[in-house]
């Protein structure tokens, strides 16, 4: 599978909670239940950081792996599913992950970061209005939780309902002023319902705080080519391109970042030097 296969989701929304009640944290309690050993424990925690390392590195196959080894060991530790659900996300093994969502969801019905992963699933699957239910949950058990009105903004986006999203995304980083991720997303809605100015001086401030943010450098190659500062955009495109190369391919950002419409098109202006 080539590497942009193996994210099929908005770089804003895959945001999937990897440390969901981590073995460390939820199977003491299930040893006592299941009588699991103190050697079957550190095997566990053993696997589950050869699972964590195996997805720094992109290896998502192997991570798979190493949570199915536990799950079959632990299958009631709702985190190794989650984690696992995770894994397959990365791999575009999309009904696979939400059966896995599904499952840790069962264990563990209280905890916000199931119904958080299981969204950003069913936004890869175009399942709009069953993701901001998943987020309606999340903030249902957790009024503050920032994550999930960004997530619920990027599904909002999904049925082309801007000012919501936007809303949803003001409130994001009211909760966490510094969810770049979140004002990110905001700029780019801004931009889409013609607010240009507005969503083009938030790029720049965000670009100014995170000179490494390669999302916003694309944006402001864009928002700059078809402003006519070709100077700008030139110089911004060697930025965005030197921290992430996928900004080449129009269909990515397109179908995969999830760029509003007008932005793909300013982007696509320039790739084609129009």
């Amino acid at each position: 599978m080539t590497k942009k296969k193996n994210t099929i989701l908005s770089l804003l929304t895959i945001l999937l909670v990897s440390l969901l009640l981590t073995l460390g944290n939820c199977l003491p309690a299930v040893a006592e239940t299941n009588h699991i050993t103190a050697q079957e424990l550190e095997l566990g925690d053993e696997l589950a950081t050869q699972a964590f390392a195996a997805t720094d590195q992109g290896d998502f196959a192997t991570a798979e792996k190493y949570w199915t080894e536990i799950i079959e060991r632990f299958p009631t530790n709702a985190g190794a599913w989650s984690n696992r659900g995770n894994s397959r996300v990365s791999q575009n093994k999309l009904e696979a992950a939400l059966t896995d969502y599904n499952q840790a969801i069962k264990l563990a019905p209280n905890v916000t970061d199931p119904y958080l992963n299981r969204g950003t699933a069913l936004e890869g699957l175009g399942k709009w209005q069953e993701a901001i239910a998943d987020y309606n949950h999340v903030l249902e058990l957790d009024p503050q939780d920032a994550m999930a009105y960004n997530n619920r903004g990027n599904a909002k986006t999904g049925l082309g309902k801007w000012q919501e999203a936007i809303a949803d995304y003001q409130k994001a980083t009211q909760i966490a002023p510094n969810f770049a991720f979140a004002r990110a997303n905001y700029a780019l809605a801004m931009y889409e319902i013609g607010k240009k100015e507005q969503a083009e001086r938030e790029m720049r401030n965000i670009v100014r705080k995170y000179p490494r943010f390669a999302d916003m450098r694309a944006a402001l190659t864009a928002t700059y080519w078809v402003g006519g500062k070709k100077g700008e955009a030139e110089s911004n495109w060697v930025a965005a391109y030197g921290l992430d190369t996928r900004y080449k391919d129009i269909n990515w950002v397109r179908n995969i970042r999830r760029w509003p419409p007008s932005l793909v098109a300013a982007l696509d202006r320039f790739l084609n030097l129009d």
